[in-house]
């Protein structure tokens, strides 16, 4: 049995995980936001740090890579790994991946995404929406043990474009933190 597994975040440009194929593809009905807390990645418990995660939203799609594992011990590898590095987001998903906007089959079904649900009392990480000013003002100072935060949001941006894709809140952030960097930062 074959086991896809969906990034939208920092999967897209390190998985981490051994795989046999990938998939630049995106699912239906969902956004990506910069809402979730991370307290042991890009930011800490005292000065949270934010990565993204999925939100419903009608009519819209989430770029990503879908990342194809065939052999059983790898997949096993795979979630034992996931189950730690993306221990921040409480919910697991198994959704449709598509390849073509006009499609209306997808190319891969029941494709595994991990998602920060809103709800605090089972997810004390999750920070929910803001302005784009103040995420960007608190992606700039916050830095966990991966990092900076705001390599996080760079490196997304970066990898976005690598697939062909542009994400306007991920290119609004972006623009806005260099915008606080260039302010507070002499060049």
């Amino acid at each position: 049995m074959v086991m896809w597994v969906f990034g939208y975040g920092s999967l897209i440009w390190k998985p981490g995980f051994h795989y046999d194929d990938c998939l630049v593809g995106f699912i239906k009905g969902y956004r990506r936001v910069f809402y979730q807390g991370s307290t042991d990645h890009r930011g800490t418990p005292e000065f949270p740090g934010r990565t993204v995660t999925l939100e419903p939203a009608d009519g819209e799609v989430c770029w990503g890579i879908a990342y194809k594992i065939t052999k059983k011990e790898d997949q096993e590898v795979a979630i034992t790994y996931l189950e730690v590095r993306e221990k921040q987001y409480d919910k697991k998903a198994y959704l449709d991946l598509f390849t073509d906007l006009k499609a209306s089959t997808p190319a891969v079904s029941d494709v595994l995404v991990y998602v920060a649900s809103p709800d605090k009392t089972i997810n004390k990480n999750y920070l929910g929406p803001a302005s784009i000013e103040e995420i960007a003002s608190q992606i700039v100072r916050a830095e966990g043990p991966s990092g900076p935060n705001r390599d996080y949001l760079f490196q997304l941006e970066k990898a976005l474009g690598l697939i062909g894709c542009e994400d306007k809140h991920v290119t609004d952030l972006a623009k806005e933190v260099r915008r606080i960097i260039g302010e507070t930062i002499p060049i």
